[in-house]
């Protein structure tokens, strides 16, 4: 299974699917997912990061780039 580092918190995630998946058979859940925000952009959260976010506000990049990284 391939994995992705979080734009959150960096921690590194598994991405379910691709090649590797395919050829191993490990077809276990993916860690992560690609949230377009209100702002525009676009980030790689892993799941303990998407359910930091704001629940408030519409979240931005602000929001992304307050979350905590894994050496805090």
């Amino acid at each position: 299974m391939a994995k992705r580092r979080c734009d959150g918190c960096g921690k590194k995630v598994k991405i379910a699917g691709g090649i590797g998946d395919l050829w191993g058979f490990n077809f276990g859940p993916t860690g992560g997912m690609i949230l377009e925000l209100t702002d525009g952009t676009e980030h790689f959260l892993c799941l303990d990061c998407v359910d930091s976010l704001p629940e408030d506000h519409e979240p931005t990049a602000v929001d992304v780039a307050a979350l905590p990284t894994e050496s805090e």
